[in-house]
């Protein structure tokens, strides 16, 4: 097995293209060629900013779990989190991986404070390690980085790579962890309860300053995007740049056919049709 520490970008990329392949056969589906391109960059730059911590991390997707937590409503839940350690000599930090954009996690650090929290909780409590520090690290490229790294300019890239720092620091409090776990609770009642409701097309479309829209920082990284009404009438209208075909993804017109479908009921002689409350 090679050793970390001796790796280098060939390697690495024969690293990338096996896993990948692996993905594809595990999950029986492709991703396009732009879409590999970019994840490779992703990738490359990473590795060449933060080679640092990977050759150090000594503990990858450490899986955290907090059981047996009580809702208002008595359901039991349990919180769960994926965490890289890196213990060195005078201290321990615990890093948490996220797809947001750099300066949204930066403006935004109260945001993953409480998450954060919860898995520091777990860590020093639950498992009795030591922990020193906490941070994000924004796995998003920006786009001063992707476009040297394009380029293939060496001095573009050195320039880029300069000014970029990927990781967040984020000072976790113990304090907070009841309140975190009790807001936690909360949020599992509404979703069991089918009590959980979409932001609207008008808060979709409300911007804060250059971080974009909500629909650009948030809902880009949410997986459940295609099966959100607020979504889809957010990609009907407002199609842009920062969203990749979203009718290669989701096939519009189909989904408007089947939604009819849901609500008008053909009786037995097809000639009076009959309307179905969608909440039956």
């Amino acid at each position: 097995m090679t050793s970390k520490t001796n790796i280098t970008e060939e390697q690495l990329r024969t690293m990338f293209d096996q896993n990948f392949e692996r993905l594809r056969l595990e999950n029986g589906h492709s991703l396009g060629r732009e879409v590999q391109t970019a994840a490779w960059e992703q990738v490359l730059a990473y590795w060449r900013k933060l080679r640092h911590i990977a050759m150090t991390v000594t503990d990858t997707e450490v899986k955290l779990n907090l059981p047996n937590q009580k809702t208002p409503r008595g359901r039991t839940f349990c919180i769960e989190g994926i965490v890289d350690i890196v213990r060195e000599a005078d201290k321990v930090t615990m890093y948490d991986l996220k797809t947001h954009e750099l300066q949204y996690v930066i403006d935004n650090n109260e945001q993953y404070l409480d998450q954060l929290n919860v898995y520091a909780h777990i860590w020093q409590n639950l498992r009795n390690e030591r922990l020193d520090e906490t941070a994000v690290i924004s796995t998003q490229l920006p786009d001063n980085v992707a476009k040297a790294i394009r380029s293939n300019n060496a001095t573009l890239i050195e320039e880029a790579f300069a000014t970029w720092n990927p990781i967040v620091p984020i000072a976790f409090d113990p304090d907070n962890v009841k309140k975190t776990i009790s807001e936690f609770a909360k949020v599992v009642d509404q979703i069991e309860d089918h009590d959980f409701h979409p932001p609207s097309l008008k808060v979709l479309l409300r911007g804060e300053g250059s971080r974009g829209t909500f629909a650009s920082r948030i809902c880009r990284n949410c997986d459940l995007r295609f099966s959100c009404s607020s979504y889809r009438e957010y990609a009907r209208k407002y199609r842009d740049r920062s969203w990749t075909k979203f009718a290669d993804f989701y096939d519009l017109e189909a989904d408007e056919q089947e939604t009819l479908a849901r609500f008008i009921a053909t009786a037995p002689d097809e000639e009076n049709p009959r309307v179905v409350d969608d909440m039956d």
